[in-house]
């Protein structure tokens, strides 16, 4: 037998144990048809598992942006996006399900991106990039302007990863920047 949380990985339901805990205490995972309990339920290999609804984004990070651009009302359709600070890439798959044409998703950090985000075509992987050291020249060639820029950068002050990418956007991009206290 093993607990409910590591199954759901062991399945193929959740990316993670925490994504697991997470469902299960939302109320979104049932065992043979009925509510799950608890993340160390015992579960048989015989038990169904199923999820009510999956998450809607890789990360908490795509909720966060979702309410931004609904708050500002900002169409992302058709538009080529810098996702600064993208970790697993919360906000890079919102902006992908929003219908953003393109994202380049820079990160300083290596093999986080969700899987199902470094397959996607639209996405330009940029990992082991530091944003202080951004130029037109860092990224894929060719490379134009973008439309967007969105940030979550939580070990780094925006005010050195600002000034490199503002010359990175078209005349009237936008920025959207979640900002930490």
């Amino acid at each position: 037998m093993l607990r409910l949380d590591q199954a759901l990985v062991d399945r193929g339901l959740c990316e993670s144990r925490e994504k697991a805990k997470r469902a299960v205490m939302a109320g979104q995972v049932l065992i043979n048809q009925q509510p799950a309990r608890k993340p160390s339920d015992a579960v048989k290999d015989a038990d169904e598992l199923s999820l009510v609804a999956g998450e809607k984004y890789v990360s908490r990070g795509g909720l966060k942006l979702e309410h931004a651009l609904t708050h500002f009302q900002l169409d992302v359709r058709g538009l080529t996006a810098i996702d600064l600070g993208a970790s697993t890439g919360g906000f890079t798959d919102c902006l992908l399900q929003n219908g953003a044409a393109k994202v380049f998703a820079v990160d300083v950090g290596h093999g986080q991106l969700a899987w199902k985000l470094r397959r996607d075509p639209r996405v330009a992987v940029m990992e082991r990039t530091n944003a202080r050291h951004l130029t037109s020249t860092s990224f894929p060639q060719p490379f134009n302007a973008a439309d967007l820029i969105v940030a979550d950068c939580s070990f780094i002050s925006l005010r050195k990863i600002l000034p490199p990418a503002i010359p990175l956007l078209r005349a009237g991009g936008k920025i959207v920047a979640l900002i930490k206290p």
